[in-house]
């Protein structure tokens, strides 16, 4: 049994890990307040270079955050695992924000 919670943990702290940086957070709350969205409409909204939006997308992508499929010649990005912007709401509860 101690190995399906440490396996469980083990999960949760990759996925913390793949969201732990500014950008990934604010693309989450993007992601949350409208999806799916371009590479493009991304990339309007943050206004940083598509290599570093890339890299960023790519990380949560890999780790389960985030799907993405094609339409066209579009990449539309939307949330995976869409209860994980509820951390938003927790980490304000902190009340150290």
């Amino acid at each position: 049994m101690r190995n399906i919670e440490i396996a469980k943990l083990e999960k949760m702290a990759e996925i913390l890990k793949a969201i732990s940086h500014p950008m990934r957070l604010e693309i989450l709350e993007l992601l949350e307040a409208r999806q799916p969205q371009t590479v493009a409409e991304l990339l309007d909204q943050l206004q940083v270079e598509q290599s570093l939006l890339s890299h960023h997308l790519t990380k949560m992508k890999d780790k389960g955050v985030l799907n993405s499929f094609r339409e066209g010649r579009n990449v539309k990005y939307s949330l995976a695992l869409t209860e994980i912007t509820k951390i938003f709401d927790c980490m304000e509860a902190c009340n150290f924000l």
